[in-house]
């Protein structure tokens, strides 16, 4: 392998890094965030978790594009253990015996003034640390978002390769979009669900309630999904060039299906 080959190869390896770099950020940032804040976006009610999380669908679209499904899949696997782990170390944190107060530091002995009822049911009571309070809001919403990633971020890229078998390579848009937009409905109908579910069912919070949050988290992410498709084809455009791929050219070698 000449130096030119060793180049080329570094580029699409870091590249390739940079892209699940972003991926994963974005994923953790949501579980870990989660709904530990609502905000208020226009006519759209928000947790704050969701945020970043349209970014995650743009990275497997520019993945699929350029590494093609092999690799797209072994990224959302990747994701689906990092959420196995960070519900792991929450869990830890919950049930391990804390140290004794004397030696705790200041900001750990931080408790509630009072009884805090949650969006999502759960009851804290006002001995409740703040190590509680971000487990209480977080934990569910990491059950939540496992099963609905697995569903949505599969159902992305499957969907994604299958537009352009049918438009055989053409139209980038539509795969974009099409992709993105059903398997966006997918993840915001189940993470919405699993959430708040218990409680809709206790009687704590509405239905109209749930129905605000599906259809904010969808028209937010359906939107970010729409606006993405220019700067979808500009990173293509330059990637490509970057990397030196011929159209259709995935940057490494692909398996047979």
């Amino acid at each position: 392998m000449n130096k030119t080959d060793i180049l080329i190869t570094e580029r699409r390896e870091r590249t390739f890094l940079v892209l699940a770099g972003i991926f994963l950020s974005a994923m953790t940032l949501l579980n870990v965030v989660g709904i530990t804040r609502f905000i208020q976006l226009g006519p759209l009610a928000l947790a704050v978790g969701v945020l970043p999380y349209p970014l995650t669908f743009l990275c497997t679209d520019l993945i699929s594009e350029l590494y093609g499904r092999a690799r797209a899949n072994f990224l959302v696997s990747v994701g689906l253990g990092i959420n196995f782990l960070i519900l792991g170390v929450l869990t830890l944190g919950a049930f391990a015996p804390p140290v004794p107060e004397e030696v705790m530091p200041p900001w750990q002995i931080l408790q509630l003034a009072a009884p805090v009822t949650l969006p999502n049911g759960t009851t804290l009571e006002s001995e409740a640390g703040l190590f509680q309070l971000i487990y209480a809001t977080t934990s569910g919403a990491v059950f939540a978002s496992m099963m609905a990633y697995v569903a949505a971020q599969y159902c992305d890229v499957q969907l994604y390769h299958f537009w352009k078998r049918v438009t055989d390579g053409k139209h980038l848009w539509l795969r974009n979009n099409f992709s993105t937009l059903v398997s966006q409905l997918v993840d915001s109908v189940m993470v919405v669900s699993v959430t708040f579910g218990a409680a809709y069912f206790a009687g704590d919070i509405a239905a109209a309630t749930l129905l605000t949050l599906v259809g904010s988290n969808y028209a937010f992410k359906a939107l970010c999904a729409l606006i993405d498709t220019i700067p979808l084809y500009m990173a293509v455009h330059w990637l490509r060039s970057y990397l030196q791929l011929e159209s259709g050219e995935y940057a490494i070698a692909q398996r047979p299906d």
